[in-house]
């Protein structure tokens, strides 16, 4: 596991130790975000990633062991993440945007219409940790709570009664069961006009993720298991009142020029055979 910084080890940054093993995942994005910003800015620019970097502990800076294509691959589901969300506040320019799991995440600054609102929902203290390195902008509206209660689409609902919503999931239900994702999905078609954005990896990519990618980050005894080998037949699963907008490969918007080869056969690898994609699906 990386050792982040303890307390004091940080001039004018953040303590860190407060976050256990299982949130330094946190880093990660950011390094990805960080990383295209200053390589790869074809794929995404994140200008308030590069804000914040002074204050991210050094040793967390230090990348050498991540390969381009990890560090890309977190970048491009930000950047496929983005192209969705402003592709839906085109079509609804009033309509709220939720990020579940939202981490550092910092797709507000990259994507807000100056109309829409915005909700960043996560466990308590990482709510507490993002405040403290991310205040509360305008329009966004952080709620502490686990992403599998309704509590948060309850609150939200009461906001906004009428309002199309859009949820993100980046990055979070690699590692639930699926009963419980279905669950959540199942849940979210009884408040209304919902559309529903998330990444998702296929049955043979979570073996390929668990054998070198996790393991490449620290993370090798992480379990994952949840994986779509077909979204219309997950969409069956969680109701009749679901379609499937949207099956596509991971990297199929994502600018290749400038690249090193692994990082290019990687990403033709994975979609070739489907191993990762995002799926968007909406109630009916």
């Amino acid at each position: 596991m990386w050792r982040w910084a303890e307390a004091g080890d940080l001039e004018g940054g953040i303590e860190m130790s407060r976050l256990g093993v299982v949130e330094d995942t946190l880093f990660i994005p950011m390094l990805g975000r960080l990383y295209a910003s200053e390589h790869c800015p074809q794929i995404l620019y994140d200008g308030k990633a590069l804000e914040l970097k002074e204050k991210l502990p050094s040793e967390l800076l230090s990348q050498g062991r991540l390969s381009q294509y990890t560090l890309l691959a977190s970048a491009a589901r930000s950047a496929n993440m983005d192209r969705i969300i402003r592709t839906f506040l085109e079509r609804r320019p009033d309509g709220v945007i939720v990020q579940l799991g939202c981490g550092l995440e910092t797709v507000y600054y990259r994507c807000d219409n100056g109309k829409s609102h915005w909700y960043a929902v996560d466990l308590p203290h990482v709510v507490e940790y993002r405040r403290e390195l991310l205040p509360e902008p305008e329009r966004e509206t952080y709620l502490a709570g686990d992403a599998f209660v309704g509590d948060w689409i309850r609150k939200i609902r009461a906001d906004v009664p009428e309002t199309p919503i859009l949820v993100t999931a980046g990055g979070l239900f690699h590692y639930f069961e699926e009963s419980k994702v279905v669950g959540l999905l199942r849940m979210l078609t009884e408040f209304g006009e919902i559309e529903v954005v998330f990444d998702a990896l296929s049955k043979s990519g979570v073996a390929m993720m668990q054998k070198k990618y996790m393991k490449q980050m620290g993370h090798g005894d992480a379990q994952m298991f949840f994986y779509v080998d077909s979204a219309s037949e997950l969409a069956g699963k969680i109701g009749s009142g679901v379609r499937v907008l949207a099956e596509e490969p991971y990297f199929c918007h994502i600018p290749r020029n400038g690249l090193k080869l692994s990082t290019k056969i990687s990403m033709a690898v994975s979609d070739r055979f489907w191993m990762v994609k995002m799926i968007h699906l909406a109630t009916e």
